[in-house]
Protein backbone atom coordinates (compact mmCIF):
# COMPACT_ATOMS: atom_id res chain seq x y z
CA UNK A 1 0.00 0.00 0.00
CA UNK A 2 1.34 3.46 -0.90
CA UNK A 3 1.52 5.94 1.94
CA UNK A 4 -0.29 9.19 1.10
CA UNK A 5 -0.45 12.48 3.00
CA UNK A 6 -3.40 14.80 2.51
CA UNK A 7 -3.87 18.44 3.47
CA UNK A 8 -7.23 19.98 2.69
CA UNK A 9 -9.59 22.74 3.68
CA UNK A 10 -11.81 21.55 6.52
CA UNK A 11 -15.13 20.06 5.40
CA UNK A 12 -16.75 22.01 8.24
CA UNK A 13 -15.43 25.30 6.89
CA UNK A 14 -16.58 24.52 3.36
CA UNK A 15 -20.03 23.51 4.61
CA UNK A 16 -20.25 26.68 6.69
CA UNK A 17 -19.44 28.81 3.64
CA UNK A 18 -22.22 27.17 1.63
CA UNK A 19 -24.70 27.52 4.51
CA UNK A 20 -23.86 30.97 5.85
CA UNK A 21 -23.36 33.03 2.70
CA UNK A 22 -26.76 32.26 1.05
CA UNK A 23 -28.48 32.98 4.39
CA UNK A 24 -26.53 36.22 4.77
CA UNK A 25 -27.36 37.17 1.18
CA UNK A 26 -31.07 36.58 1.79
CA UNK A 27 -30.88 38.70 4.96
CA UNK A 28 -29.13 41.47 3.09
CA UNK A 29 -31.80 41.34 0.37
CA UNK A 30 -34.50 41.79 3.01
CA UNK A 31 -32.66 44.76 4.54
CA UNK A 32 -32.16 46.40 1.15
CA UNK A 33 -35.87 46.06 0.35
CA UNK A 34 -37.44 46.92 3.71
CA UNK A 35 -34.98 49.17 5.50
CA UNK A 36 -32.62 50.89 3.08
CA UNK A 37 -35.17 52.81 0.94
CA UNK A 38 -36.94 54.30 3.97
CA UNK A 39 -33.66 55.21 5.61
CA UNK A 40 -32.35 56.92 2.47
CA UNK A 41 -35.61 58.80 1.90
CA UNK A 42 -35.21 60.43 5.33
CA UNK A 43 -31.99 62.06 4.12
CA UNK A 44 -32.62 65.49 2.57
CA UNK A 45 -31.60 65.95 -1.06
CA UNK A 46 -30.80 62.26 -1.59
CA UNK A 47 -30.86 61.56 -5.35
CA UNK A 48 -33.13 59.07 -7.15
CA UNK A 49 -36.03 59.56 -4.72
CA UNK A 50 -38.55 58.28 -7.29
CA UNK A 51 -36.99 54.81 -7.69
CA UNK A 52 -36.49 54.62 -3.91
CA UNK A 53 -40.18 55.37 -3.27
CA UNK A 54 -41.13 52.73 -5.83
CA UNK A 55 -38.86 50.20 -4.13
CA UNK A 56 -40.38 51.12 -0.76
CA UNK A 57 -43.90 50.38 -2.06
CA UNK A 58 -43.37 47.04 -3.79
CA UNK A 59 -46.34 44.71 -3.39
CA UNK A 60 -46.10 41.94 -0.83
CA UNK A 61 -45.42 39.07 -0.50
CA UNK A 62 -43.74 39.10 -3.92
CA UNK A 63 -41.29 41.84 -3.02
CA UNK A 64 -39.98 40.03 0.03
CA UNK A 65 -39.85 36.68 -1.77
CA UNK A 66 -37.92 38.21 -4.67
CA UNK A 67 -35.48 40.02 -2.39
CA UNK A 68 -34.80 36.89 -0.36
CA UNK A 69 -34.34 34.79 -3.51
CA UNK A 70 -31.99 37.25 -5.21
CA UNK A 71 -29.96 37.66 -2.03
CA UNK A 72 -29.67 33.90 -1.57
CA UNK A 73 -28.59 33.41 -5.20
CA UNK A 74 -25.93 36.10 -4.80
CA UNK A 75 -24.73 34.32 -1.66
CA UNK A 76 -24.54 31.01 -3.53
CA UNK A 77 -22.46 32.61 -6.29
CA UNK A 78 -20.06 34.07 -3.74
CA UNK A 79 -19.85 30.72 -1.92
CA UNK A 80 -18.96 29.03 -5.21
CA UNK A 81 -16.18 31.53 -5.87
CA UNK A 82 -14.76 30.99 -2.39
CA UNK A 83 -15.04 27.21 -2.67
CA UNK A 84 -12.90 27.29 -5.83
CA UNK A 85 -10.03 28.28 -3.52
CA UNK A 86 -10.50 25.09 -1.45
CA UNK A 87 -7.32 23.23 -2.32
CA UNK A 88 -6.72 19.57 -1.51
CA UNK A 89 -3.07 18.50 -1.57
CA UNK A 90 -2.27 14.79 -1.86
CA UNK A 91 1.35 13.72 -1.54
CA UNK A 92 2.27 10.13 -2.41
CA UNK A 93 5.64 8.52 -2.79
CA UNK A 94 5.86 9.62 -6.41
CA UNK A 95 3.75 12.72 -6.96
CA UNK A 96 2.06 15.79 -5.53
CA UNK A 97 -1.54 16.29 -6.66
CA UNK A 98 -3.15 19.71 -6.27
CA UNK A 99 -6.93 19.55 -6.65
CA UNK A 100 -9.58 22.22 -6.31
CA UNK A 101 -13.07 22.30 -7.83
CA UNK A 102 -12.60 22.46 -11.58
CA UNK A 103 -8.82 22.02 -11.60
CA UNK A 104 -6.26 19.28 -10.94
CA UNK A 105 -2.49 19.57 -11.36
CA UNK A 106 0.09 16.84 -10.73
CA UNK A 107 3.81 17.40 -10.09
CA UNK A 108 6.43 14.64 -9.65
CA UNK A 109 7.34 14.63 -5.97
CA UNK A 110 11.05 14.28 -6.68
CA UNK A 111 11.07 17.58 -8.57
CA UNK A 112 9.72 19.61 -5.64
CA UNK A 113 12.60 21.29 -3.83
CA UNK A 114 10.67 24.04 -2.00
CA UNK A 115 7.04 24.53 -1.05
CA UNK A 116 5.79 27.72 0.56
CA UNK A 117 2.70 29.87 0.92
CA UNK A 118 2.63 33.32 -0.66
CA UNK A 119 -0.37 35.20 0.70
CA UNK A 120 -3.32 33.04 -0.43
CA UNK A 121 -1.38 30.82 -2.85
CA UNK A 122 0.61 27.61 -2.53
CA UNK A 123 3.81 27.69 -4.59
CA UNK A 124 6.03 24.74 -5.51
CA UNK A 125 9.57 25.31 -6.82
CA UNK A 126 12.02 22.96 -8.52
CA UNK A 127 15.71 22.59 -7.77
CA UNK A 128 16.74 25.31 -10.23
CA UNK A 129 14.20 27.77 -8.83
CA UNK A 130 11.70 27.06 -11.60
CA UNK A 131 8.07 27.42 -10.56
CA UNK A 132 6.35 24.05 -10.81
CA UNK A 133 2.90 25.07 -9.59
CA UNK A 134 1.03 27.99 -8.08
CA UNK A 135 -2.50 27.37 -6.84
CA UNK A 136 -5.00 29.40 -4.78
CA UNK A 137 -5.14 27.86 -1.31
CA UNK A 138 -7.04 28.67 1.86
CA UNK A 139 -5.66 25.51 3.51
CA UNK A 140 -3.87 26.44 6.73
CA UNK A 141 -0.10 26.86 6.63
CA UNK A 142 0.20 24.38 9.50
CA UNK A 143 -1.49 21.60 7.52
CA UNK A 144 0.63 22.33 4.47
CA UNK A 145 3.86 22.38 6.48
CA UNK A 146 3.01 19.01 8.06
CA UNK A 147 2.21 17.52 4.65
CA UNK A 148 5.34 18.73 2.83
CA UNK A 149 7.76 18.14 5.69
CA UNK A 150 11.40 19.09 5.05
CA UNK A 151 10.78 20.88 1.75
CA UNK A 152 8.39 23.35 3.40
CA UNK A 153 9.60 26.93 3.77
CA UNK A 154 7.95 29.79 5.64
CA UNK A 155 8.98 32.25 2.93
CA UNK A 156 10.09 32.46 -0.68
CA UNK A 157 13.84 31.72 -0.76
CA UNK A 158 14.12 33.84 -3.93
CA UNK A 159 12.16 36.82 -2.59
CA UNK A 160 15.05 39.25 -3.08
CA UNK A 161 15.60 38.27 -6.71
CA UNK A 162 12.37 39.77 -8.08
CA UNK A 163 12.16 43.07 -9.94
CA UNK A 164 9.28 44.86 -11.55
CA UNK A 165 8.54 44.33 -15.23
CA UNK A 166 8.19 47.40 -17.41
CA UNK A 167 8.19 47.56 -21.22
CA UNK A 168 11.48 47.57 -23.13
CA UNK A 169 13.74 46.02 -20.50
CA UNK A 170 16.97 45.23 -22.35
CA UNK A 171 17.48 41.78 -20.80
CA UNK A 172 13.94 40.49 -21.52
CA UNK A 173 13.70 38.76 -24.94
CA UNK A 174 11.05 39.95 -27.36
CA UNK A 175 8.97 36.77 -27.01
CA UNK A 176 8.82 37.11 -23.22
CA UNK A 177 8.15 40.85 -23.46
CA UNK A 178 5.12 40.17 -25.66
CA UNK A 179 3.79 37.68 -23.10
CA UNK A 180 4.34 40.14 -20.24
CA UNK A 181 2.48 42.83 -22.20
CA UNK A 182 -0.43 40.48 -22.95
CA UNK A 183 -0.53 39.38 -19.34
CA UNK A 184 -0.66 42.98 -18.13
CA UNK A 185 -3.78 43.47 -20.24
CA UNK A 186 -5.29 40.29 -18.80
CA UNK A 187 -4.66 41.53 -15.26
CA UNK A 188 -6.18 44.93 -16.03
CA UNK A 189 -9.39 43.38 -17.34
CA UNK A 190 -9.52 40.81 -14.53
CA UNK A 191 -9.13 37.74 -16.76
CA UNK A 192 -7.59 35.32 -14.26
CA UNK A 193 -7.62 32.31 -16.61
CA UNK A 194 -5.72 34.15 -19.36
CA UNK A 195 -3.25 35.56 -16.83
CA UNK A 196 -2.63 32.04 -15.51
CA UNK A 197 -2.02 30.61 -18.98
CA UNK A 198 0.40 33.43 -19.82
CA UNK A 199 2.22 32.84 -16.52
CA UNK A 200 2.73 29.21 -17.56
CA UNK A 201 4.05 30.35 -20.95
CA UNK A 202 6.54 32.65 -19.24
CA UNK A 203 7.58 29.82 -16.94
CA UNK A 204 8.51 27.74 -19.99
CA UNK A 205 10.79 30.60 -21.07
CA UNK A 206 12.50 30.65 -17.68
CA UNK A 207 10.59 33.48 -15.98
CA UNK A 208 8.89 33.25 -12.58
CA UNK A 209 6.19 35.88 -12.10
CA UNK A 210 4.35 37.14 -9.07
CA UNK A 211 1.74 39.91 -8.94
CA UNK A 212 1.46 42.84 -6.57
CA UNK A 213 -1.57 45.07 -7.12
CA UNK A 214 -1.75 44.07 -10.78
CA UNK A 215 1.93 44.89 -11.23
CA UNK A 216 4.13 42.06 -12.48
CA UNK A 217 7.40 41.26 -10.76
CA UNK A 218 9.71 38.61 -12.16
CA UNK A 219 12.95 36.74 -11.76
CA UNK A 220 14.92 34.43 -14.02
CA UNK A 221 15.40 30.81 -13.03
CA UNK A 222 18.85 29.49 -12.17
CA UNK A 223 18.83 26.95 -14.95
Amino acid sequence: MTNETTAATSIGIRAAVWAVLPAAGAGLGWVVLHQLPGWLLRIPFVPMRGPLRLLDRFAEPWATSGALLLGAVAGLVLAGLIDRESLTVRISGTEVTLHRPGSTRTVPRGEVAVAYRERDQLVLLGRTGRELAREPANTSAGKLAAAFGPVWSHHDPYADAYRRWVPDLPDVPAEAAALFAARRQALERGDADDARELRDELARLGFVVRDERKRQHFRRTDG
